[in-house]
């Protein structure tokens, strides 16, 4: 009986482990709406089963996180070409990141200004990400 037990006890554990973690991020509240931070860890979960866009918003460009779909300059993501890159469904996930958090922090709130709703931002961006102990591409 107690072989029986411990046997259920380690498949619920497996079975556990085995489950995707969901990523909720920390909420930042601003003009118009929210965006979701996310600490690099998350992120990393986040990039196994991605179902978003990624982009690097940083200039000059110092390199990109393995999996970046576009590079954009934060100060330019609301440009009318830029924005035809996006999404046209202002629902979808988008992923930003930049050198130090301040650039992606900027887009961010930018994009939902016009009204996009799923904004994510990597917290401490690419300096977060290698202190994390995770590389960049160069």
């Amino acid at each position: 009986m107690a072989k029986k037990i411990i046997l259920l006890l380690l498949t619920i554990i497996i079975l556990a482990g085995c489950q995707s973690k969901s990523v909720a991020g920390e909420t930042v509240t601003v003009s118009g709406g929210s965006y979701q931070n996310i600490a690099p860890v998350e992120l990393n979960t986040m990039l196994k089963d991605k179902d978003f866009v990624f982009i690097n918003v940083h200039i000059p460009f110092e390199g990109n996180i393995a999996g970046t779909d576009l590079s954009i300059a934060y100060d330019q993501i609301t440009d009318p070409f830029n924005l035809a890159q996006l999404p046209a469904d202002k629902s979808a996930k988008i992923v930003l990141y930049c050198r130090s958090g301040r650039m992606s922090a900027i887009a961010a709130e930018a994009l939902v200004k016009k009204g996009y709703t799923n904004i994510w931002d990597l917290a401490g961006g690419m300096v977060g990400w290698e202190q994390a102990g995770f590389n960049l591409e160069k």
